[in-house]
């Protein structure tokens, strides 16, 4: 089994042999730069993993690693433009460098090329990973429309908010997991299980974000403070808040949920709510009911116990962050 550092040397190594055409650099500069400026490339490492955790050879997931890591940067870019996203991992966004239009472009080219590097894999296999890497692809786009829609719908239920986040999130880390194991040959029953395993912990790292957006710290953060409560984004903590507050506190929470303004006072406001209805510790909470959700799928695959350790302390990693 190799470390994760390996992994991590792997995928820069692999990135770096397959560089973009010179021309035009109008396209193809904002590529490099998303690539390059700090991400922790964990989508394509989870892919070597899914691989890693069935014996499986490791230089063959190389490019469909690949893949994931490019469909991850083209969803980022497309959704930084539709947030109107100032900053991504501490530094400009690719629409604030480049511009809109070139953010567009670029993105749908990051698009193309994350399918061009399942093209080496032999027809049956290359047939199961597209098809799953596109049914992904649908379910991100219908988990984004669904973030759009929930932004001015008054009334976003708990139900409707995990299905989202497992349709915007939880579905590229079970995927990248399942692509692994697919090209490590693992049985139809352990790679589903693998892929509970991606979705569920996805849904507890949405989670967390969430929670860090607000309560994490600024250090380590890497994008605006609070940034969901200054675009009114309904996420567990407001509909948690709502569920949990009495009529004052919920027209107190309602009023500034449906200003537009980066006044600090609303921020403030709407974090002392959050902590005086212990919304916080509930998101806690969840997040690890989903954490050991995804780790009774993990429980469930066919190997032995020590090649699962990689997966275990990834999920550390994810739900432990502070940033």
């Amino acid at each position: 089994m190799y470390s994760f550092d390996k992994f991590h040397e792997l995928v820069a190594q692999t990135i770096d042999e397959n560089p973009f055409s010179k021309s035009p650099n109008e396209l193809y500069e904002p590529m490099d730069y998303i690539l390059n400026i700090g991400g922790k490339r964990i989508r394509p490492i989870i892919v070597l993993l899914g691989t890693d955790l069935f014996g499986g050879d490791i230089k063959k997931a190389l490019k469909p690693s690949l893949a994931i890591e490019f469909f991850h940067n083209f969803s980022l870019m497309h959704d930084d433009i539709m947030d109107n996203a100032s900053l991504r991992r501490s530094k400009p966004t690719v629409h604030e460098k480049f511009g809109t239009n070139t953010a567009i472009l670029s993105g749908d080219a990051m698009l193309i090329k994350a399918y061009q590097f399942l093209e080496d894999l032999e027809p049956e296999l290359f047939k199961k990973t597209t098809q799953l890497f596109s049914k992904t692809a649908l379910e991100v786009c219908e988990g984004q429309q669904y973030d759009v829609n929930y932004e001015t719908k008054v009334n976003v239920s708990y139900e409707d908010y995990i299905k989202m986040i497992s349709l915007k999130t939880g579905v590229l880390l079970g995927t990248a997991l399942k692509l692994g194991a697919l090209v490590g040959d693992a049985s139809e029953k352990d790679s589903d299980a693998l892929y509970q395993y991606g979705l569920n912990l996805g849904i507890a790292y949405q989670l967390k974000d969430d929670y860090l957006d607000v309560f994490g710290s600024l250090e380590h953060l890497g994008k605006k403070h609070a940034g969901d409560i200054f675009e009114n984004k309904k996420t567990i903590l407001y509909i948690s808040a709502l569920e949990a507050a009495n009529e004052e506190e919920k027209e107190e929470l309602l009023y500034w949920y449906s200003s537009n303004t980066d006044n600090v006072d609303k921020i403030y406001a709407v974090e002392n709510l959050f902590r005086k209805l212990n919304v916080n510790r509930k998101l806690s909470m969840l997040i690890r009911e989903y954490t050991n959700k995804a780790h009774s799928f993990l429980d469930q695959i066919d190997v032995p116990e020590e090649r699962k350790s990689h997966l275990r302390e990834l999920s550390e990693f994810l739900i432990d962050r502070q940033g």
